[in-house]
């Protein structure tokens, strides 16, 4: 269903003005399930309007790490906070959109549809749309040039549309964080560039971009920052600092 990849609400706001400055800091964070340790003394210091890779081998635990931010999996140890505090304050500021295989694309549901379920962390128990939600849905639509498709069902889009709709509903949400779990796959090349620039657009908006990553050919180009991460951190850094030959056979090779 595609209800299950919406993150819990919360009573607290939602900051509509993305030009505020906001660090995420996640420090020595472990996720573990069961016996198993997924991911392990993690930590980084980011910030609004950066667009940040997560890179490293099939398994590594990168999905884990996105949703582990969005408070979709329980971490056992270490800490992620946003603004200072506790991320679970801000629920409402995050946004996780998911592999495409993940999503029942079968679903009855129009993209218009989709881009309104962006609201009902803003609505809240027992409320229901008022102007402002239908204007928030309106500008998401238009804004990622969705206007003549709002009434098609999600599986008539093509795959670039598809991310295109989920990004809507972001959008319409006012989220300030975007977490993307390997959202270039399966696009070709123009709907990657167009992608790519819309993630661009909207970390020059102020919004945070966290996105897992498999193509190092173009890491540079979509991305400023990268974490290397394998298990546990090989390096936090600028692209250019990290993306290099030896630190990801390190990476990798781990």
């Amino acid at each position: 269903m595609l209800e299950s990849v919406l993150i819990d609400t919360s009573e607290h706001s939602c900051c509509a003005h993305h030009h505020d400055h906001h660090d995420l800091v996640i420090d020595q964070l472990y996720v573990q399930y069961r016996d198993i340790t997924a991911l392990q003394d993690i930590s980084l210091n980011t910030s609004c309007g950066n667009r940040v890779a997560l890179v490293g081998p099939n398994g590594a635990g990168k999905s884990t790490l996105l949703k582990a931010i969005a408070g979709l999996v329980k971490k056992s140890k270490g800490t992620i906070s946003w603004r200072g505090t506790q991320i679970k304050k801000w629920s409402k500021e995050f946004a996780y959109l998911p592999q495409r295989e993940e999503v029942d694309w079968d679903f009855p549901i129009t993209v218009r549809g989709l881009v309104e379920m962006g609201r009902y962390p803003q609505l809240g128990m027992w409320k229901h749309f008022a102007k402002k939600d239908t204007e928030a849905v309106d500008k998401a639509l238009e804004s990622l040039d969705l206007v003549d498709l709002q009434h098609r069902q999600i599986k008539q889009l093509s795959g670039g549309q598809q991310q295109r709709a989920f990004l809507a509903r972001a959008i319409a949400q006012e989220a300030h964080v975007l977490l993307l779990d390997e959202p270039f796959t399966g696009l070709d090349r123009p709907s990657s560039e167009t992608l790519a620039d819309l993630l661009q657009k909207l970390a020059l908006e102020g919004r945070l971009i966290i996105a897992s990553h498999h193509d190092m050919a173009t890491v540079k180009i979509h991305f400023n920052q990268v974490l290397l991460v394998n298990k546990s951190s090989h390096g936090f850094g600028t692209c250019d600092e990290l993306i290099t030959e030896d630190k990801l056979s390190a990476t990798f090779a781990h």
